[in-house]
Order: C-alpha cells, then sequence, then structure tokens
C-alpha cells in the first residue's frame, strides 16, 4: 500500500512538468521572427540665439571711496582770544557760505591801526614842514644872493679909490669882510636847500612803512572774523569759546557740499576697451590732460548698493589719477558728482556722503555694427554654430575683448548666424541638434550690450 501511494505522489509531480515541457517547445516553434528595426541617429537638444549685430556702449566698472571736491581748512591768520563761535559749528552741521564761524578779539588790531594811522598823520606834518621851510629858504636865499652882489660891487669900488689913495685899506679889508660874510650866507642856504629832500625823502619812507603797517593791521582785523567760503559741512572743530589761538593754528575743517569726487580703481585692461580705436591725441601732454574728458567722451554714473539702498547719481568723468596701483595693477579713474547733497531722496537716495564706499560705472562712446555673444558660449576660442542642416559647426573665432557676460567677435561670425549657448556633453562637430531660441538670453545679451541694465 505504501508503494502504490509512493508512486502517485511521482505521477503528479512529473505530469505538469511534462505538459509544460510541451507547451514551451510547441510557442518556441511557433513563434514569430524577431523584426530589425533601422537604426535611428541620437539628436541633442540644445539652446540657441541668433548672432546679434549692434551698437555697442562699452563699460567698466570700478570701486572707490566718495571725497569732498574741495576742503578748507580754517586756519587762524592772527593770534588773539576766541570770543564768538557759531552756534552751529559741531561736527557734521551743514553751514552757508558767508557764516561767521569763528571771532577773535580785534582790540590789538584796532590799536595798531590808529597808531599807524596816527604816525602817518606826525609824518605829514613834518612833510608839510620841510616844504615850508624849502620855500622861506629859497627866498632867504635870493635876497642874500642880491645882498652878495652889492657887497661884492661895494669891495671893488673901494679896491680902486684905495688906488686913487682915498680911502684906507682898513676900509677896503672891511669892505671885503662883508663879502665872505655875505657868501658864506648864501652857501650855507644852499646847504640848506640840498638837505631838504634828502630829509622829505626819510619822511616820505618813513611814511610809506607806517601805511605798510596800516594796511598789515587792517588785514590782521580782517582776519579776526572767519567766515565760510562755501556751503560746508563741518568735518573738524579744533577751538573753544574764550580759548587763545596763536597764528597758523587750524580751527576748523569743513568740506564743500557742492563737489563731491570719486577716485575708482579700473583694470587698465577694461579702460583701454572704453578708448574707441585711432582716437587722435594731442601731442603736448598738458594739453591732452586738460581735454581728455573732451577726447575720451566717457559718460559715468556712481551707484551706492547696501542692503537696502539700491541708488545711483549722474557723474562727470574729470581726470585719470596720476599712479597705478602696483598690487592690483588697475587705474584711478576720477568722477565728480554735482550737488550730491542736493539730489538726495528721503528714503530712497542718501546724500553722497565722505567715505562711502561706491560702485562707478564708466561708459565710452557708441560703436555700432559690432557682433557680441555671451561668454559662455566661447569655448577656448571655439563656437558651436547650428548650420543650415541642423548639425553643429564648431568654429573658430578672434574675440576683440570680452565685457561683463559678453564677448565682442572681430571675426569669424556674422550676424544673423545661430550660435549655441548652451553646453551639449559631448560636442561632435557634425552632430544633429534639436534648437529651441532662447528669446530671453538673447534680449538681455542685446540690452546689456547696449547698455541697459547693470554692469556686474
Amino acid at each position: 500500500m505504501k508503494q502504490f501511494l509512493a508512486m502517485r505522489r511521482l505521477w503528479l509531480f512529473l505530469v505538469p512538468v511534462i505538459v509544460g515541457a510541451l507547451v514551451l517547445a510547441i510557442a518556441i516553434k511557433t513563434r514569430p521572427s524577431p523584426v530589425q528595426l533601422p537604426a535611428r541617429e541620437l539628436t541633442a537638444r540644445v539652446r540657441v540665439i541668433s548672432v546679434p549685430e549692434v551698437t555697442l556702449i562699452p563699460r567698466a566698472v570700478g570701486y572707490g571711496t566718495v571725497k569732498p571736491g574741495r576742503v578748507w581748512q580754517a586756519v587762524a591768520g592772527v593770534a588773539g582770544k576766541i570770543v564768538e563761535i557759531h552756534p552751529d559749528l559741531k561736527k557734521g552741521a551743514i553751514i552757508g557760505k558767508g557764516a561767521v564761524l569763528l571771532k577773535i578779539d580785534p582790540t590789538d588790531y584796532r590799536l595798531a591801526i590808529t597808531q599807524a594811522e596816527a604816525n602817518i598823520h606826525a609824518i605829514n606834518a613834518q612833510i608839510e614842514e620841510q616844504n615850508g621851510s624849502e620855500k622861506n629858504t629859497k627866498a632867504s636865499l635870493e635876497i642874500e644872493q642880491r645882498s652878495l652882489t652889492l657887497t661884492n660891487g661895494d669891495l671893488e669900488r673901494k679896491r680902486k679909490l684905495l688906488q686913487q689913495g682915498t680911502v684906507s685899506q682898513s676900509a677896503v679889508d672891511q669892505e671885503e669882510r662883508n663879502f665872505l660874510k655875505s657868501r658864506l650866507n648864501v652857501q650855507s642856504l644852499r646847504n640848506t636847500l640840498n638837505l631838504i629832500p634828502a630829509a622829505r625823502d626819510v619822511l616820505a619812507a618813513q611814511r610809506a612803512q607806517n601805511q605798510a603797517r596800516l594796511e598789515a593791521a587792517r588785514i590782521d582785523l580782517e582776519r579776526t572774523v572767519i567766515t565760510a567760503p562755501f556751503d560746508a559741512r563741518i568735518a573738524e572743530v579744533n577751538v573753544e569759546a574764550t580759548q587763545y589761538t596763536s597764528r597758523g593754528q587750524v580751527l576748523a575743517v569743513a568740506d564743500d557740499i557742492a563737489l563731491a569726487e570719486v577716485t575708482a580703481q579700473i583694470p587698465i585692461g577694461r579702460l583701454l576697451n572704453l578708448i574707441p580705436p585711432h582716437t587722435a591725441m594731442p601731442d603736448s601732454a598738458a594739453g591732452m590732460m586738460s581735454r581728455l574728458p573732451d577726447l575720451l567722451g566717457f559718460e559715468a554714473v556712481v551707484r551706492l548698493r547696501a542692503s537696502a539702498v539700491n541708488a545711483q547719481w549722474p557723474a562727470r568723468f574729470t581726470r585719470i589719477n596720476d599712479t597705478i596701483d602696483p598690487e592690483t595693477r588697475t587705474a584711478g579713474i576720477i568722477v565728480a558728482v554735482d550737488d550730491p547733497y542736493r539730489h538726495a531722496l528721503p528714503g530712497s537716495r542718501p546724500p553722497l556722503t565722505k567715505n562711502m564706499f561706491v560702485e562707478v560705472e564708466l561708459k565710452g562712446r557708441a560703436r555700432p555694427g559690432q557682433i557680441v555673444i555671451p561668454r559662455s558660449s566661447l569655448h577656448g576660442s571655439n563656437v558651436y554654430i547650428v548650420n543650415a542642416e541642423d548639425r553643429l559647426e564648431i568654429r573658430p573665432v578672434e574675440v576683440a575683448f570680452a565685457q561683463t557676460d559678453f564677448s565682442v567677435i572681430k571675426d569669424g561670425l556674422k550676424a544673423g548666424e545661430t550660435i549655441i549657448i548652451s553646453d551639449p556633453i559631448p560636442a561632435i562637430s557634425g552632430m544633429l541638434v534639436e534648437a529651441t531660441q532662447d528669446e530671453a538670453a538673447s534680449a538681455m545679451l542685446t540690452r546689456e550690450a547696449e547698455g541697459g541694465g547693470f554692469v556686474r
């Protein structure tokens, strides 16, 4: 009985296996042969733009700190005690042009003026006295000369009478004494007249000396009042009321608020890109520097980019610094902003104040007919082109210069050609591509090349 049961279990296992094997064999024999499909070429999907021809505005960006266009030091021209101080003469305050900032005690200088005027008056009286003396001496000389002539005649007559024996020798001698005395008087008066001009010259020199002292005293008196030469913001105050100041002491420092300057450091290469080729320069270096803003034609903008502020001011390119930074190899470009305080807008544009760190953008003259492409589309010195058969073409190009996010092409591309701006991997020359126009990238490229938007 047990043997029968074992055989039964074996057949129950073998029958399904045999049936399955028969079904599989029949299925393999009756299935159709596989169909071989033709090979398909792989296609790469890429983003492309049409190469634009633009009116290029070359730009460069630098950074620097704001400095006032003029800094004035209130230096004491005279010594004395401070007797008056402007109530707003404090650091940070803004004071208008012509306001009296400080007054120094003028008493000593007024006394000096009075003394000099008195000395001049006394000297003028002495000169008048010399003039009168000269006039009187000339009159006396004329009288003495006539008397000398008469005395000489009497002496000659008596000498003739002495020869005739009618007068004595003593009478002739007496007449000769009279003649000599009269002659002596004439000579004395002449000597007096000769000395009067010299004495008058001495008095004139003394008068001129006292006049100089008078002018100096008047100037010193004017210097006792110190006024603001322009609308200014006070940067430093070094004096207090009743304090004694010496000549030459710096009492206060003020910054001109009518003009601010920024010295922005810009790489030399980027600066040269702003200058149009074949720009004519004058032969004289002095003439070139004075005409540099007109020759280069740079436009400038000053920007402040802070956490909550994004403001800008129109500026003027004025000059180039005299040295190159030895560490960064950058040139200092100096731009000026007129009326930086009057351009302030509450809540959006603060005053352009001293030591503020700002960005300076320079723009060169427009250059029409320039070919530009995104810098990211350059692969070494090659670009990827989509040709008429929608295939990738690797083409070498010559770059004129690179700027911000785009490059200016000198040779190798024409306007209207289709350039790949994405990065196909791998990039194989002749491979089939599926191109999608990126209108946003094209618009951004044109806007940046033509001077729109911020330069990064």
